[in-house]
């Protein structure tokens, strides 16, 4: 099941804030860690170095991308989506913060495991301070910070706090200053699925088209997802 937590309490102050997000995230691990998740044949082999990637998303990278480090992502949401399923098809713990429209269907349709996934939908003033938090129990964080710009004088200290834990930080919707990965995706194009009448179908796949920065390397191709 999805763990899902709400800043319901507006009353706590920060402190209590972040300690009640603390044990409730201890209980999550406690939980998540008896599980085991078999991988799915679409997932490239995982190490401890390295993140759990789709293969389209793998094949596509100059380089693997490393567990530990900070992407900034933009654009169609199918990108951002097929890392939370290969990481969670994986055996991998992901959060996602301030993501409410985050699209759990569509996750699952690409393989996620929910049963390994918690969503903040509302983490409140400050977004990056509670996926400080997360990372600590986390393999992947996913921070959607509603149009925010983080300093470089700020994402150091929660970098150095990610590659110290190995988790991986995805951020959307602003922006990461020193981030060595910067992604956009876009849709070219569609996959359907006839139906049983002429005329009706379902979206079975899209095809992206990537281009950004990985670890300081160009990124452009395209691909198929889902």
């Amino acid at each position: 099941m999805t763990a899902a937590f709400a800043s319901s309490q507006r009353q706590e102050n920060r402190a209590e804030q972040l300690e009640s997000l603390r044990r409730q995230m201890a209980s999550v691990s406690e939980k998540l860690s008896g599980k085991v998740v078999d991988r799915v044949d679409e997932l490239l082999p995982d190490s401890q170095s390295r993140l759990a990637l789709p293969r389209w998303l793998a094949e596509l990278l100059p380089v693997p991308l490393p567990q530990g480090t900070v992407a900034v992502l933009s654009g169609a949401r199918s990108l951002l989506l097929g890392m939370v399923a290969a990481v969670t098809a994986a055996g991998g713990n992901v959060a996602v913060v301030g993501q409410p429209d985050i699209g759990l269907l569509a996750a699952v349709e690409m393989g996620a495991d929910l049963s390994r996934l918690a969503v903040i939908p509302d983490p409140g003033t400050d977004p990056v301070e509670v996926a400080a938090v997360l990372i600590d129990g986390m393999d992947l964080v996913v921070l959607g910070l509603g149009g925010r710009r983080v300093p470089q004088t700020r994402a150091r200290a929660v970098v150095a706090r990610a590659r110290l834990k190995g988790c991986t930080l995805l951020v959307t919707d602003g922006d990461w200053q020193g981030a060595p990965t910067r992604l956009a995706a876009r849709v070219c194009g569609y996959e359907i699925t006839a139906g049983s009448r002429p005329g009706f179908g379902r979206i079975s796949g899209v095809r992206l088209q990537v281009s950004g920065v990985c670890a300081g390397r160009r990124v452009i191709g395209r691909a198929r997802a889902g």
